[in-house]
């Protein structure tokens, strides 16, 4: 709709018009909108537009509270409108409505003392193609302003229906935008936007804030409605209790229990701070009527805080050869935690009251993470408590939901000292790499207060509100994974890892703890039933896979069922020998090999080793060189570390290829494809990098890889080899598989004394600093001196080939 003065503006750079300036409110085009005008300025830009064809430029305050704006309080962007009607009031005010036409840019103001004229320049909206992802961005927020109407019962609900009239979406945005209840800045800004699709997706995020804000509203309404008309049946049903005559019984009954209970506040020793709160809650509680809902959550708060085992301990056993003993009968080895608990008492038998240890034990599942709490529990004499915080994503279960909400309890730290009945228990946080976070807070922050020993004196849970010393709780954490939980919740613990088990040593912990705990729970433990070693040991390698003993245990207590029913037909006289033959015949066909060593080299096949939360793994690397033009394949489920590192063992090659005996362009020539096996698995890690290096040069160079070599290492651009993670866990996974050689990074050295003996024994460790020491260890190789010459030598120009005469085109790779 092009007005004379849009015509001028258009063409004349020296076109002005008056500008009005707005209070609360901002007008956009084609938006039909009364205003009521009072100031003198502003009355005088009316008339001074209405002698200029009603024109008139419309701008918002940034502050509504100023009565006398300056240049700097209005915004820059503006709407040029037209005046539609106009009456002067008696009072002296202005009523006009005024018609939007155009967005426009302030570019200067002229100097004149009666009203604002300003220099202004159109400006032109940026729409877009109208595509299938624009028209749904149009029906969304159709629908969510649909939405909005019915929730926000002040928008008439035709509404909707003109909304759905609207084609251009220029003009949808700012038919929308003019509905809402949003902020000035928030309108102010979507009138900025130029660019249409953009104003349409910041719309439907500031509509999508509204509509969870009403939402929440109505909640909130619907409630405080119901806990309205729950009042008023308390009332009436009290008034007319009042009225009837009252039972002496009833009224007996509740002053017995306000007896009572200040007979246990008086009795109970508890802190001076939560003395003086609960003979304040027991003084509202006196003036309460029984009936009431109100005197319930007293009673229910009191009752609360009396429970808790304030001033309550446990005498610790600080006898630590007894405790020694006892962590040694329930656990074969985990050396580390034993030494760390006792240590611990130690300390504790010197200072009266040391600061409490927060321990994090860190290991695959199965590993006996969460008995070793309870067996510490047993060994120091105090009481254990296991609080799971797997799924917590509401902090409340923490910190506890504060009293104005109905139903409200105190967080879970709080209920587990309750129910251990003390206040030094051992209190296990299991599983505290599992909590997860959402729009209700974030638990693990709340536990920042709980882990750390300079707070955790006055811990205050919003419940009670009061504080609680934690101070002497002995705190144990459980995670699979390090990495996940919070660096700042991280730094309070004291991490201690358990690696995977060794076979040797599940299978000691099968004869002593597994196999007699599984005879007693299925009810056969005075029936002659013994596993032999051969037995248990095709358990471990042929129908698990694991680094813990969880699933071992299972397959045992599955053999002792099958024995228990055939005990039950057959009576007790029976005797049973599981041997690895009878294991085939309770448990079935083997479920897994363990990773088991090709039986002779082959080119292009590398075994690697790799480290996952359930403990190690063999990895197989290998690479196919086909005819091509120089496409490089990686397959296998492999993450983007991991392919990044396939690339830099693929440079290492290229660099070093007239080295090797390859054609300074072979890369040109042929395609190659590096795979891991069991392609359904998630791989990722730079620690393969060596790994898929070897396969490559095997293929190219078709010189076989030793079949009976393991190895780890990451590797950079010039081919150096760089330390690794989970050295153990790699080291006896290798020994499980039959290596017989592992080579490593020698700054992982360092690394290699906490690796099992039985392990070191059996395995002979290559320590390496460059790619070209990991060839010479793995390649099978007739003149190994020889190989490890050629690749110090320096490169020679790209145009000579290695190994052939000049000019044969033949390269040594088909």
């Amino acid at each position: 709709m092009a007005s004379s003065n849009e015509q001028r503006t258009g063409s004349d750079p020296t076109a002005t018009l008056p500008l009005l300036p707005l209070r609360d409110i901002l007008v956009f085009p084609a938006m039909k909108v009364p205003l009521f005008v009072g100031r003198e300025k502003s009355i005088a830009a009316l008339d001074e537009a209405m002698k200029r064809d009603r024109q008139i430029v419309l701008a918002a305050q940034k502050k509504a509270k100023t009565n006398e704006p300056g240049e700097d309080d209005i915004y820059e962007v503006a709407t040029l409108a037209t005046i539609d009607q106009l009456f002067r009031l008696p009072d002296g005010t202005v009523k006009v409505r005024v018609i939007g036409q155009q967005r426009v840019q302030l570019d200067e103001y002229l100097e004149t003392a009666e009203y604002f004229e300003v220099r202004f320049s159109l400006l032109e909206d940026q729409s877009a193609a109208l595509d299938d992802e624009l028209k749904a961005l149009l029906q969304t927020l159709r629908s969510s302003f649909a939405e909005y109407v019915e929730l926000n019962k002040r928008i008439p609900g035709e509404m909707i229906e003109e909304i759905a009239r609207v084609k251009d979406p220029s003009l949808l945005a700012d038919t929308i935008a003019a509905q809402l209840a949003l902020k000035l800045s928030d309108k102010q800004s979507i009138l900025e936007m130029l660019d249409v699709t953009e104003r349409l997706r910041q719309l439907y995020e500031l509509m999508q804030e509204e509509i969870e804000l009403l939402k929440v509203e109505k909640k909130i309404r619907s409630r405080v409605k119901k806990q309205m008309e729950r009042t008023q049946n308390d009332y009436y049903l009290n008034d007319m209790q009042g009225a009837m005559p009252k039972d002496p019984n009833d009224q007996n009954e509740f002053k017995n229990e306000i007896d009572e209970l200040e007979e246990r506040i008086q009795q109970k020793d508890i802190s001076e701070e939560a003395q003086e709160k609960l003979e304040r809650e027991l003084k509202k509680l006196k003036m309460m009527s029984p009936m009431s809902a109100e005197a319930t959550v007293v009673r229910n708060y009191i009752d609360w805080v009396l429970s808790l085992p304030w001033g309550e301990y446990t005498e610790d056993r600080l006898d630590v050869k007894v405790a020694e003993e006892t962590l040694e009968a329930d656990h074969y080895g985990l050396e580390k935690p034993k030494d760390r608990i006792l240590e611990y008492l130690a300390v504790k038998a010197l200072i009266r009251k040391p600061r409490g240890p927060i321990l994090c034990l860190v290991g695959p599942p199965g590993v006996g993470k969460t008995s070793l709490g309870r067996s510490i529990a047993r060994a120091i004499n105090r009481k254990f408590v296991r609080l799971s915080l797997g799924g917590v994503r509401d902090e409340a279960e923490i910190r506890g939901h504060r009293r104005t909400y109905i139903g409200a309890l105190p967080g879970k730290i709080i209920q587990s000292l309750r129910k251990a009945g003390s206040s030094n228990p051992v209190l296990l946080l299991d599983e505290v790499d599992k909590m997860s976070t959402d729009f209700r807070g974030d638990p693990s922050s709340a536990l920042l207060e709980v882990l750390d020993p300079e707070q955790n004196a006055t811990f205050n849970d919003h419940y009670l509100d009061l504080d609680y010393d934690l101070s002497d709780v002995m705190f144990l954490c459980t995670a699979n994974n390090l990495q996940q939980i919070p660096a700042p919740l991280r730094d309070r613990m004291e991490i201690i890892q358990i690696p995977g088990y060794t076979d040797y040593e599940k299978l000691q912990i099968a004869r002593h703890y597994l196999v007699p705990k599984q005879l007693e729970n299925n009810g056969i433990d005075d029936v002659d039933v013994h596993f032999t070693e051969s037995a248990i040991s095709r358990v471990i390698n042929d129908y698990t896979r694991e680094a813990g003993v969880r699933n071992l245990e299972r397959e045992i207590g599955t053999v002792c069922r099958k024995i228990a029913r055939k005990v039950v037909e057959g009576g007790k006289d029976q005797s049973f020998n599981v041997n690895a033959r009878a294991v085939t015949h309770y448990l079935g066909h083997s479920k897994f090999t363990q990773g088991r060593i090709e039986e002779r080299d082959e080119v292009g096949m590398t075994n690697g080793v790799a480290w996952t939360q359930y403990g190690g793994v063999m990895l197989v690397s290998e690479v196919s060189v086909m005819p091509g033009k120089g496409k490089f394949i990686i397959t296998g489920k492999l993450g983007d570390v991991m392919q990044e590192s396939a690339q830099a063992a693929m440079s290492y090659v290229r660099s070093r290829a007239m080295n090797l005996g390859l054609s300074p362009d072979f890369h040109q020539k042929v395609d190659l494809h590096i795979h891991f096996p069991e392609g359904a698995l998630p791989k990722d890690g730079p620690s393969a990098g060596i790994t898929m290096a070897t396969s490559i040069v095997s293929a190219l160079t078709r010189i076989p890889v030793q079949h009976d070599v393991a190895m780890t290492g990451e590797i950079t651009l010039r081919g150096r080899v760089l330390p690794i993670g989970g050295l153990k866990e790699k080291a006896i996974a290798a020994q499980r598989g039959g290596i017989r050689k592992i080579i490593a990074p020698m700054e992982n050295k360092r690394d290699w004394p906490e690796v099992p003996k039985k392990v070191r024994k059996q395995l002979e460790v290559v320590w390496v600093d460059h790619m070209d020491e990991v060839l010479a260890h793995a390649l099978r190789l007739e003149d190994r001196d020889a190989f490890q010459e050629a690749l110090k030598q320096p490169l020679l120009p790209p145009d000579i080939l290695l190994n052939q005469p000049p000019g044969d085109g033949a390269t040594p790779v088909h």
